[in-house]
């Protein structure tokens, strides 16, 4: 849904302008230095980057899904560092307080996201908690008014930067499986909480990623999303359902500067006496390319209006995380077949999207778990005898 067309349109115009004409300089040097320079965050804290998805009364921008996911499209056509800085905070690192929150902690919290004073992170992934979720083993034993936490949490998007954790632990010791996790926000600097350096990783440099550790961290009851023990998986996954939506957008994104990019180089590289473009396997590459990303866009689209029109789009969310990150992973590969060996050599945009998208079809659920998602709730609606 898009609310006003004219004011959206121009929104989106100061955005793309911002990362085009202020970030895409940048790449190479974020891509080496592995860091965005302050100068620039600050620069996206101006813009009100940090709070696109936080609703208006807390000082965001309250954008709709369809409003988001067209935004991260925009956004995702340079590095994909960039959007990951502020990306947290106005996706999943915001969303389980915006859609679970007391009105206490989203008065508390909710505007120092949005104006990224604060930048959060979502900590549910444990080594053993991958894809299986809810095999967490961090704790968080009641004593008194009070938890005491202990576990590990890795691959955590922001955690060496975050000023406010939100941690997934077992408040039920006897419980398994979904049961029993509570959600609780944590503050950079509580006794016990602590984030090592960042990991060094393929790609996506200048996002930093890394692990936080609880060693018998103590928070108040107060601390648990929403107040309530036990729901924190849910949360969660209200929480993902929706940023599987923004990450499709963030697959399509870096899918069609690809093409472009691609189109470019097919444009002036010579063989043979003749630009490659002229040669039809590289016109397969390129026009198989633009037509599944344009399917990919329609279909995040499509999925984004029909959450805002309050549809479940559960299963739909999968797919479009399944097939904009497959798509994206397919072009980034072709990208670099049309640049070559050239393209294989550091320091180029087909060899810099080339390890930063890979990374698209492993977070927010791999592949291979969404495709047993759709299955499982495609064989479960024609079972109830619902319309596939």
């Amino acid at each position: 849904m898009i609310r006003n067309p004219e004011n959206f349109q121009q929104f989106l115009a100061s955005i793309r302008n911002f990362v085009r004409a202020e970030c895409l300089p940048l790449e190479e040097m974020v891509d080496r230095n592995d860091e965005i320079p302050e100068e620039l965050v600050d620069r996206m804290r101006v813009m009100g980057l940090f709070g696109h998805s936080i609703p208006e009364i807390y000082g965001g921008a309250g954008l709709t899904t369809e409003e988001l996911a067209m935004v991260n499209i925009e956004v995702s056509q340079v590095a994909t560092a960039f959007r990951a800085r502020f990306g947290g905070n106005t996706g999943i690192a915001s969303e389980s307080l915006i859609v679970d929150g007391t009105p206490e902690q989203k008065e508390r919290w909710l505007p120092l996201l949005a104006s990224g004073r604060v930048t959060g992170c979502f900590a549910l992934t444990e080594h053993e908690a991958g894809s299986d979720a809810t095999a967490l083993k961090t704790m968080a034993l009641r004593t008194g008014d009070d938890f005491i936490i202990t576990g590990k949490k890795c691959y955590i998007t922001n955690a060496p930067i975050a000023d406010l954790v939100t941690v997934f632990a077992r408040t039920d010791p006897y419980s398994t499986g979904a049961n029993g996790i509570s959600a609780f926000l944590i503050e950079r600097g509580t006794a016990g909480l602590s984030t090592p350096p960042a990991y060094r990783k393929l790609g996506q440099h200048g996002s930093p990623v890394g692990e936080v550790l609880l060693e018998q961290v103590r928070v108040p009851a107060s601390a648990i999303i929403g107040g309530v023990e036990g729901q924190g998986f849910r949360t969660a996954m209200k929480t993902l359902n929706k940023q599987r939506i923004n990450l499709a957008g963030l697959c399509v994104g870096p899918a069609l500067r690809l093409v472009s990019e691609m189109v470019n180089r097919a444009r002036t590289r010579e063989q043979f006496g003749k630009s490659i473009g002229e040669f039809q396997l590289v016109q397969q590459m390129i026009a198989e390319s633009n037509t599944e990303v344009h399917a990919a866009r329609a279909l995040v689209l499509e999925t984004a209006r029909k959450r805002d029109a309050g549809g479940d789009v559960t299963m739909e969310a999968s797919m479009c995380k399944l097939f904009a990150s497959e798509v994206c992973g397919k072009v980034a590969d072709r990208a670099l077949q049309v640049f070559g060996g050239g393209g294989y050599i550091a320091d180029n945009v087909a060899e810099r999207f080339y390890r930063d998208v890979r990374l698209f079809r492993l977070y927010e659920g791999t592949s291979q778990i969404h495709l047993i998602n759709i299955a499982k709730r495609t064989l479960a609606a024609a079972d109830a005898g619902r319309a596939l």
